[in-house]
């Protein structure tokens, strides 16, 4: 109970002194900008009921292009985790190269992937898949490899195979590591998604924040932020539930 009250009451009393902050224009002044750039949270909920169907509309089209970028990450990282895992050769020739490629910023590849891809789903896919890679490999790997020796043992003392040693000590061992890093991939996949539409896009939430900034409709980018961070929260939670019917023992 505690665990949602408090967060509950934290973002009560933050919205209640947006709200006054914003009517009463303090917010402004202390930015030196325009009242109308600073819309209250009363403001931004309307904005939400009035262009819920465009919202939903946008909304759509960014969560398939996370959903297909999360899931793509997700065959391709806990594929060459357990590739690395049971081939030194393979992870010593990855592994560096993993690390090596969350130096070149997503800035630089994003656009070169809508010259190859054009402007539909795929680059943005492509883009997200990118981002939530990383993660996944990386967490699952490592949770892989935390495997207890003793255990590991134990089986091939019951002569199991490398495959049953796999499959029933080493990948229960890797379950929490791997729902850590898919988490942490639902996090960022909303990052992804949005800039792959700023980069070029005709849809979607990140598309009309642009519209939204150009046009100064600032309560609803505002909107549109709330739905997406919904988007991402519901994202983590429906991965954490899937943790917990999974990882029982936990």
């Amino acid at each position: 109970m505690k665990r949602w009250l408090l967060p509950a009451l934290l973002v009560a009393l933050l919205v209640g002194a947006w709200q006054i902050g914003s009517s009463t224009g303090a917010i402004a002044d202390a930015l030196s900008l325009e009242p109308f750039l600073i819309p209250s949270p009363a403001e931004i909920a309307s904005s939400l009921w009035e262009n819920r169907s465009l919202l939903a509309e946008n909304a759509w089209v960014t969560l398939r292009e996370m959903l297909l970028g999360l899931g793509c990450a997700l065959i391709a990282g806990l594929g060459l985790a357990a590739l690395m895992h049971r081939s030194e050769t393979i992870r010593y020739a990855t592994y560096p190269l993993i690390v090596a490629s969350q130096a070149i910023p997503i800035v630089v590849i994003a656009p070169i992937l809508v010259v190859w891809f054009g402007y539909g789903i795929l680059p943005k896919v492509a883009i997200v898949a990118l981002i939530c890679f990383f993660p996944i490999t990386v967490n699952a790997l490592a949770g892989l490899r935390s495997t207890d020796p003793s255990a590991i043992k134990m089986m091939r003392s019951l002569d199991a195979s490398g495959w049953q040693i796999f499959r029933r000590v080493e990948t229960p061992n890797a379950l929490p590591n791997a729902f850590t890093g898919a988490k942490i991939a639902a996090v960022l996949a909303p990052i992804g998604a949005v800039f792959g539409e700023w980069v070029g896009s005709s849809a979607g939430l990140g598309h009309l924040i642009l519209q939204d900034s150009a046009k100064l409709e600032v309560a609803r980018e505002f909107a549109t932020v709330v739905v997406l961070s919904a988007i991402a929260l519901a994202l983590i939670g429906l991965v954490a539930l899937a943790e917990r019917r999974v990882v029982t023992w936990r």
